[in-house]
């Protein structure tokens, strides 16, 4: 259920409203738009009526949510949510673009693939610390010592940090680290780590499960926001279907829908999506179209040569060529890409 205040509701009207539902046993989640107030409630309490609210001072009027993604539905919250990263911000006209290797691989290697990334035009580096991998006998990441080479790395180029995160234990450590908790795919059902990734209250991506529905990562999403924690990302990184020309099959139809149902960024991961890096730029380009919010990409100096994913990793060179055409599309589409060289540079 929410409760849409009047567009001159007063502080005291809110407040009041707000006590109503608490006193009921449920929480509440403010949603403050340009126009108006909207109030979520949350929870299970003693049953509420709606004629009732509906007659409180300020209140506009009474809807039940449809969908049974509360936080995350465009239902409670009309506006697309922005936040920022670094000097940028997510969700608005700027598009994020998110690009390193798979897992970082080493002190000098990590700091070479940032700049290279920055310099073609990237506002945010990726790198995996701690690595889930299929092999218990591929490589894992290299722990804490990784997040200190991203760190590092960071403070060189000033570019903010997504990174994975894959036990709940270590959400205060990767957060001290990282300005973005990743959560994969394997654990986007895992309820106990998108508990404390909500509770961090730090900005989280969440991808979609390789074999999810739309609603089910909509509603791991509403793990992370039950706690207040609205800055997540979606992350749209393909599924598992019967195909095998590639990797996973990139679901391009779940950005127009995410787009549609919920104000939440969407994400596209292309590199994943695919799984072979000749694919990677015309699917980039393909998810830009559908309306992504920013793209998530693996780029690696010598992908032969990569500990994990090397197969689906752009050298900086094909990454570069990849910006100056998302620049062009962007134009096109009312996109912006903030740290790009013009096209043509």
């Amino acid at each position: 259920m929410i409760v849409v205040m009047a567009t001159n509701a007063t502080a005291r009207q809110i407040s009041e409203v707000i006590a109503r539902i608490r006193a009921m046993g449920y929480e509440v989640h403010l949603s403050e738009g340009e126009e108006r107030t909207i109030i979520g409630v949350i929870g299970r309490g003693d049953p509420l009526d709606k004629e009732q609210l509906s007659m409180q001072e300020g209140v506009h009027e009474v809807l039940s949510v449809t969908h049974p993604y509360k936080i995350a539905s465009r239902e409670y919250h009309p506006e697309a949510t922005t936040f920022a990263l670094g000097q940028h911000t997510v969700g608005a006209k700027d598009l994020a673009l998110i690009a390193g290797p798979c897992s970082v691989e080493g002190r000098e290697e990590i700091i070479e693939i940032a700049h290279a990334v920055k310099e073609a035009g990237a506002t945010a580096l990726r790198g995996g610390a701690f690595k889930p991998r299929t092999s218990p006998y591929s490589f894992q990441g290299m722990g804490e010592e990784g997040l200190k080479y991203l760190a590092e790395a960071r403070e060189q180029t000033g570019l903010p940090i997504v990174t994975e995160v894959m036990d709940p234990s270590l959400v205060p450590l990767v957060a001290e680290y990282a300005d973005v908790l990743q959560i994969g795919a394997r654990n986007m059902q895992n309820y106990t780590l998108l508990h404390a990734a909500g509770k961090s209250h730090h900005p989280v991506l969440l991808k979609r499960g390789m074999m999810s529905t739309i609603e089910e990562l909509l509603m791991a999403a509403e793990y992370i926001l039950s706690h207040g924690n609205m800055r997540v990302m979606l992350c749209e990184r393909g599924i598992r279907t019967f195909e095998t020309y590639t990797r996973n099959t990139f679901d391009i139809n779940a950005i127009p829908v995410l787009k549609d149902i919920t104000h939440l960024p969407i994400i596209a991961d292309p590199s994943h999506g695919v799984g072979k890096w000749e694919y990677v730029e015309a699917v980039s380009l393909a998810a830009v179209a559908a309306g992504a919010d920013g793209l998530i990409l693996e780029v690696h100096q010598d992908p032969e040569s990569a500990m994990s994913d090397g197969r689906q990793s752009l050298t900086p060179k094909r990454y570069h060529e990849l910006v100056k055409k998302t620049v062009a599309l962007a134009n096109l589409v009312g996109r912006n890409v903030p740290t790009a060289q013009p096209v043509g540079a």
